[in-house]
């Protein structure tokens, strides 16, 4: 009977697996469906290249390179601010703080996660906003900047966690090899365990990244919103993301408008894929 609860709940695995893989699949295969249609009227060059987004002009003028600057432009930004901040965090957490202080750091750390985007991006609206448009005299703080600093506070909950357990894997005997040589605390962190957990650490920095990729809410309230050429990180942007968010629901079914917004969905797809398989290669290197 315990064999065969086993064959049972191995095969119930295998098939949620699958499953998930399938459901992917069908996923491309329905994005590909509705957003190759767009080819017909501009080409993919022009399409990716185009340097304006005015989709219910007459011509349409389908040109999302505004809106994949503008989203490398945020998710840039955010990497910079939230992979120091998260990884000295995750070093702190795993190798400095006192045991009952590691804890209340990484459940508030975990808690932080679960806070909606959509609250997040209420609260930088109210206050983030506003202290970037003084900080820097600027017209309007929607800018890739308020973006950037939302978002890298939003990625540092999956950077901290997943880089914190990759450091505490590090075998014990590492640690007590090199203080036992006569190292430092800090020169064993830095020369030994670090590198040790690179792999685990650049995965943790890529699933950020891929949770800023894909963030939708709260860049479409903070960023400004304006498909225009970003000339510099003080500019009004528009996401790929926020662009599916905001025009979907107002695009007429069946027509250009609305199968370049699915062109757009499989250019993230493809981007938010590479990222994660990225990682994934990353987190099973070996050493």
């Amino acid at each position: 009977m315990r064999k065969f609860k086993e064959f049972v709940i191995e095969k119930l695995i295998l098939i949620c697996g699958i499953a998930s893989i399938f459901f992917v699949i069908l996923i491309f295969l329905f994005l590909l469906k509705e957003g190759l249609s767009v080819f017909g009227t501009v080409s993919p060059f022009n399409f990716l290249f185009g340097k304006s987004w005015y989709p219910i002009s007459e011509p349409p003028q389908l040109g999302i390179l505004p809106l994949i600057l503008g989203s490398l432009l945020v998710t840039l930004g955010a990497a910079i601010i939230s992979i120091p901040i998260g990884v000295g965090c995750a070093v702190y957490i795993a190798e400095v703080a006192p045991g009952r202080i590691k804890e209340i750091l990484k459940s508030g750390i975990e808690l932080l996660a679960a806070i909606p985007s959509v609250v997040l991006g209420f609260i930088g609206m109210v206050t983030l906003v506003p202290l970037v448009k003084n900080i820097f005299h600027l017209p309007t703080g929607l800018t890739a900047l308020s973006g950037s600093i939302m978002l890298a506070f939003m990625a540092m909950p999956t950077i901290v966690s997943i880089a914190e357990d990759a450091l505490y894997s590090v075998p014990k005997t590492y640690k007590e090899g090199a203080l036992a040589l006569g190292a430092t605390h800090w020169q064993t962190i830095w020369r030994v365990i670090l590198p040790a957990a690179s792999s685990g650490i650049l995965a943790a920095i890529m699933l950020g990244i891929g949770r800023v990729i894909g963030e939708t809410m709260a860049v479409m309230m903070i960023t400004g919103n304006a498909a225009v050429m970003p000339n510099s990180i003080l500019a009004p942007v528009r996401t790929l993301t926020a662009t599916i968010a905001a025009e979907m629901g107002e695009a007429v079914v069946g027509s250009e408008h609305y199968f370049a917004l699915f062109a757009v969905g499989i250019v993230l797809f493809v981007i938010s894929f590479i990222v994660n398989v990225t990682a994934d290669l990353f987190l099973h290197k070996k050493q």
